[in-house]
């Protein structure tokens, strides 16, 4: 979902440019909600399969997409299916990333990514594959789109969390493994203190419950599907989470963020930052990754000295809540 969040910017940035054009999507059903409402948005188009259903849905997909007769392509996954898919459409311009035996077969265009070197925002990657159609913008802050009637319902959900509390805070326990993140434990001593404090509204999100923290009282667990989820974001003050889909949601919604990141590169900030809001992070000491870490960012939880405990998490919860409360005063 985070990787689908960071390429919404490259539709409204081409409908600036061409205001006349056709814009569509290529998607999963599961991440759908994401374009949703969307006013740069002409179509969205869906492309689930299984193995057994693989060539049958390839070829409809061709005949899908041959009728509607695009002149480009933006592969920001440029899996050799999709590129073989718009090959067969008839889209005479496509541009993918990298260089691929089947891309170089195909005729494709390509941005190269250079290893990553000079370390930029994924969603700046994303945009060189527009660039190369002539969209020349560094506007890269993602964006969701709420109808009206999901807007009515958030103003309602977030009286309800408020009512004599100052702040709503969400904590997203769970993530899909691509990044650190910390043990259910220290999330539990987190939200344990946090609904202590008056002001504070706790909100639980994730993908299920955590047996860990099922139990704490006076904490509302809440998962639904993804435009549900988006409401539910819309409500929150900040949103406390590892570097993982609900955080780029939140910053399409503009709501504040402390997000948890490894210095690896390829988990860095710098890469995968929420960006569009007050997006604020913690990261471990600087000596953490050379010697406590187990090196694998899979499989780190910021446990040991100088990583990531629940005292630097509310710390730093409290510290943007009070900086908010001083804008809100000024």
């Amino acid at each position: 979902m985070g990787d689908v969040v960071l390429s919404t910017p490259l539709p409204r940035e081409i409908k600036k440019k061409y205001p006349d054009a056709f814009i569509a999507v290529l998607v999963r059903k599961y991440t759908k909600a994401v374009f949703e409402n969307n006013p740069h948005i002409d179509l969205i188009l869906c492309d689930d399969f299984t193995e057994e259903t693989r060539k049958e849905t390839f070829w409809k997909r061709v005949e899908e997409l041959r009728k509607l007769q695009f002149t480009d392509g933006l592969m920001l996954l440029p899996t050799e299916r999709l590129n073989w898919m718009m090959f067969w459409a008839g889209i005479s311009n496509r541009v993918g990333v990298g260089h691929k035996l089947y891309q170089t077969l195909s005729f494709a265009k390509s941005v190269s990514r250079n290893k990553y070197i000079p370390l930029r925002h994924e969603s700046d990657y994303c945009m060189d594959l527009a660039r190369k159609i002539g969209i020349n913008t560094y506007n890269i802050a993602s964006e969701l789109h709420l109808n009206n009637e999901e807007k009515q319902k958030l103003l309602e959900l977030k009286d309800e969390f408020k009512k004599d509390k100052k702040y709503v805070v969400g904590i997203h326990t769970t993530f899909g493994g691509s990044s650190p993140n910390v043990s259910a434990l220290t999330y539990r001593k987190v939200i344990e203190e946090l609904k202590d404090d008056p002001d504070i509204k706790v909100i639980v999100t994730g993908n299920e419950v955590i047996k860990e923290i099922a139990d704490i009282e006076g904490v509302t667990h809440l998962t639904d599907n993804l435009r549900d989820l988006f409401i539910l974001i819309g409500t929150f003050d900040l949103l406390v989470s590892s570097s993982t889909g609900p955080a780029h949601v939140a910053a399409a919604l503009r709501i504040p963020t402390l997000t948890l990141f490894c210095p690896l590169p390829a988990c860095h900030p710098t890469l995968w930052s929420p960006i569009g809001n007050d997006a604020n992070y913690l990261m471990p000491d600087e000596k953490y990754c050379g010697t406590v870490c187990p090196g694998d960012p899979h499989l780190c939880r910021f446990e040991g000295e100088g990583g990531i405990n629940e005292s630097k998490i509310i710390d730093a919860i409290r510290g943007i809540i009070s900086t908010k409360e001083l804008q809100t005063v000024l």
